[in-house]
This record gives C-alpha cells, structure tokens and sequence, in this order.
C-alpha cells in the first residue's frame, strides 16, 4: 500500500527530537525500546564471534548475531543520554543502570538495522539532503539556518545527518514490515463510526502527526482552557513479564511493579524512576510517551486513567506485555486546563512557527471540494538481491518500452509490479491530496493527464507512475472514514512492531556480557 495512512508517526517526531539536540546516536532504536531478554534459549552463537568472557576483560558488551556492541559504544552513548536526561531535568540513574538501559537499546538498533541490510533498505546522501531541506521548510528556516540551530544546541552536522539517515532508513523497515500488514476493513470502520455517533463526548482528532510533515518546535504554552476534543499527555514505567513466563516469574515482577508504584506514590520523581527502572521504549525519555486523543491510547489507558487528575499516576495496570504505572501528564480540550509536562517545558525550541490547524473531529463537516487523481503505478522493490540502480535501471527499461508506445502501463503492472495492486493493472483508484507519501505524490502531481513519470524513489522502492485522470470531488465522506481509520491503524501499529521485534530477538544471538558481568559480580558480593 503506498497510501499515506501508512506512514509511520515516528520519523517526523524523531526529526524534530533531532533539530532540539534531543536525539542520541541512533535515534529509531529508541522507539525500540528497552526489553529484558527474551527467556528461550538463545540460537547458537555464530562461528566467527568472539567466544564469551565471564570476567569481562574484553571489552565487549555484547553480541548481537555476528555484530558486536563494545563497552565503548555503551559509556559514550550512556554519557550522552545523561547529558540528555539532565536537560531534561531528570535525575541521572546510577552507572550501572544506566548503561544497561542504553545497552538494551543499542541492542535493538543492531537488530534493526540487520534486517534493514537483509531486506536491502538503503538511504543514500541525497534523500538525507530531501529530508533535511524538508524540516528545514516546515520550520521556516533555510538549510543553513537549521544546520546552525542544530550546532547551537551541541549537536555536530554530520552526527546529526548520520542519526537522521539511520531514522529514516528504520522508518522504510517500519513501513515494510508493519504497515502493510495492518489492514483496516471498511466494516470495522463504520463501526467505529457508529460508536462515535452513540458518545459523542468521546469524538475527538485523528492523530495529525503521521499526515503531516514536520512542524517548527512550539514554545511550552501556559496553563490555559482548551475547547475541543480531549487530549491527553502520559508517562509510563513498564515492567516487562516475558513471553512464557511461569506464574513465580510473574509474580516477582508484579511484586517488582508494586514496589516502583510505591516509590512513585510517596513522591519519588516519576521521570526519575522511569529512566532508572522502566523496561519501555522510552525509558531514557523519562517514561514520556507524548500527547494524543484518547481515541489514540489502548481502552485499557484510557480506562485505567479516566479519574486520574494531571500530575497523579494510576495503579498497576496489566497488559499483555507486563505491568504498567502510568502517570498523566496533561489534560487539554473539552474545557480541561493544559499545563505543558515537565519534561516539554524543558525542551529549547530554537524557532517559533505557528502550528497547523488540526482536524476539527470525527464529526463529518460540510463539504469539502478536492481535485483527485486517478493514477496507476508499477513498483519494485529493493533487497538484497535488487539494489536501488537495479530496480531504477529495470523501470528505466520499462519505461522507454511504455512511451515507445509497443506496451500498455496496466500489463506491465501485472508482470513487473511487486504491489498488491498488480492484478489490477497497478491500479490504485482515486487518490485524495495528503493521501500518498511525499516523494509519490510529487511524482505525481507533477504529470499532466496520461502522462508517465520516469523512476520515482518512495519508503517502499521504485515507481513508474501514469496518471490517468482527474477530477473535482466532495471527499467530506472520505476524509471522515480515513480519520477513522487512521485513528484504528494507531492502536494496532504499536503493538504490532513491538511483536515484529520480539520474534526479531527471539529469532537472534544475543550475548549479554554487561548482564552477565553484573549478575557475577553480585554472586560475588
């Protein structure tokens, strides 16, 4: 699917962490999380990695399937997230927990990336400069002036390029492996809809942030009445209860959740213990997992936090991924006050830019007038068997056979495209603006009618793209539905690439020498 629906929310708001000086070497393997391992055996370590040192003399933190994490990639990435955890006001955890929460994470980056290079996703120089140039614009500033505002906040360029690319090629592993895979019926969406007309009080904004480009960093507002749909802000700490744990492992991780509870209720910092403590992806972010409508949080949040007050935490809340203590940062709409998080009012914004209006709701408004486009599209796809000049030259070759006039578009679909939509001639209906990923919809709209583009790169590999016609329309129907769907395709793309990465791990050699060097010098003790 190349509809915009399916873009990932993380690399816009990871961008944006970038130009604020927030982000760490790796920025995608954050939203990966930190997970203690996975407690099958681990598959047989690969034959050309260094044998396991118990005295932990080597250096080497660990092992990730042929890959190998040092101790010195562990103190200086673990020096930087301090660095990040201070400005942001949060106490820093002791060393030694510390580098384990940053050594999870660093192991999830080696797993991604590995199967970023097994399915061929490459970023190269140039559409690192396309997204630069695109945060640049959604800030108001020109290159240039980015490039200083990130070296203002400590940042060096080329790190920043270098984390960039690295999230932008995890955003294209996101979008293959996960989003396709979340498919969103017409059925669950009319009722969805109908629960929306039934309780009206709970109609509230698709979130806007996976259909829009990246937007300047605004100013923490003042406390203040907010009308409109309701929005909240939460922080969690997670204790993670593995996959096949027995009920003595659950319930010492339940004891384990019922004493971080403690702490925080008796006024412990709740950033402070998260960073220290949680086994959630943002650990090290101090538990933040940032501001949407209550549609947009799993009906067990939502329930577990309907008569917590801004600034209170809830109980233990159990899910199937562990325990969970969430605190609620922020109310907003529905007359609700909104005072900014803690953690948000710390952040230096290097510009203002006003913000873009967002949806008014799930209600349908009157009508709206669009030009569609109807459009056809071949794609190939990259791997490690079809490079990215591979699949440009092979639709190169395609292309000149289409405008030679010897070939139709729709049966070169059939026999060359690697889209669910090739049996259809690579049709993919009427398309709505906003609707397909940028670099697509640029291609397209830059063809007159019955014109064909020559290769175009997107997330998802190259296209050769016809438009077939367009038209004007009343999409106030459609842009109802897609609101709704997008809202249900939320609620399912986490969960979903959590899963996608723990059968990722489960299915690797990872060799912890950190935790083993811990668990060793405790015996000792």
């Amino acid at each position: 699917m190349m509809r915009r629906l399916h873009t990932s929310r993380r690399f816009c708001g990871s961008l944006l962490a970038l130009a604020l000086g927030a982000a760490l070497p790796g920025a995608a393997s954050a939203q990966s999380g930190s997970r203690p391992a996975a407690p099958a055996a681990a598959p047989a370590a690969p034959s050309n990695v260094p044998a396991p040192s118990e005295r932990f003399v080597d250096g080497i933190a660990a092992v990730v399937n042929k890959d190998v994490i040092t101790m010195r990639e562990v103190r200086e990435a673990s020096a930087q997230a301090s660095a990040d955890l201070k400005k942001r006001g949060i106490q820093v955890p002791p060393t030694a927990d510390l580098e384990r929460q940053v050594l999870q994470r660093l192991i999830y980056e080696r797993l991604e990336r590995g199967e970023a290079d097994r399915l061929g996703i490459r970023v190269d120089n140039a559409q690192v400069d396309q997204a630069i140039n695109m945060v640049a614009a959604r800030n108001k500033m020109t290159p240039v002036q980015l490039r200083g505002e990130v070296e203002k906040s400590g940042i060096p360029w080329d790190q920043y390029r270098k984390s960039l690319q690295d999230e932008i090629r995890m955003d294209r592993l996101r979008q293959r492996t996960i989003d396709s895979n979340i498919v969103i019926s017409d059925a669950e969406v009319d009722a969805f809809l109908r629960d929306q007309e039934h309780n009206p009080a709970s109609m509230m904004n698709a979130p806007a942030q996976a259909q829009q480009a990246p937007q300047a960093p605004q100013p923490a507002p003042q406390a203040q009445t907010q009308a409109g749909p309701v929005q909240i802000a939460l922080a969690q700490i997670l204790v993670r209860v593995p996959e096949g744990a027995s009920s003595d492992e659950v319930a010492t991780l339940r004891k384990k959740a019922e004493g971080l509870l403690a702490r925080v209720k008796r006024g412990d910092d709740f950033a402070s213990v998260a960073a220290a403590s949680s086994d959630g992806p943002e650990a090290l972010q101090g538990g933040v997992m940032g501001a949407r409508p209550l549609d947009g949080w799993p009906d067990l949040f939502v329930k577990a936090v309907a008569s917590v007050p801004a600034g209170q935490v809830s109980g233990l809340v159990q899910s199937g991924n562990g325990f969970h203590i969430l605190k609620v940062l922020q109310r907003a709409g529905g007359g609700a006050p909104a005072p900014a998080p803690q953690q948000q009012a710390q952040q230096p914004a290097p510009q203002q830019a006003p913000q873009a209006p967002r949806d008014a709701g799930l209600a349908k408004q009157g009508p709206v007038q669009v030009t569609q486009t109807h459009a056809r599209h071949i794609l190939i796809k990259t791997s490690t068997v079809m490079s990215d000049e591979q699949a440009r030259q092979r639709l190169e070759q395609i292309y000149q056979r289409l405008v030679n006039g010897s070939v139709k578009f729709e049966d070169m679909a059939r026999q060359y495209s690697q889209d669910a939509t090739a049996p259809q001639g690579g049709d993919l209906g009427w398309v709505n603006p906003g609707e397909m990923v940028p670099a697509f919809e640029a291609g397209m709209n830059a063809l007159k009618d019955g014109q064909i583009s020559h290769p175009v790169m997107s997330p998802f590999g190259w296209h050769l793209i016809q438009v077939v016609e367009r038209r004007q329309h009343d999409v106030a129907d459609e842009m109802q539905r897609m609101r709704a769907r997008q809202i249900l395709y939320e609620r399912r793309a986490g969960p979903a690439f959590e899963d996608w990465m723990e059968q990722l791990r489960s299915q690797a050699y990872i060799d912890n020498r950190l935790e083993k060097r811990e668990r060793l010098e405790q015996n000792n003790r």
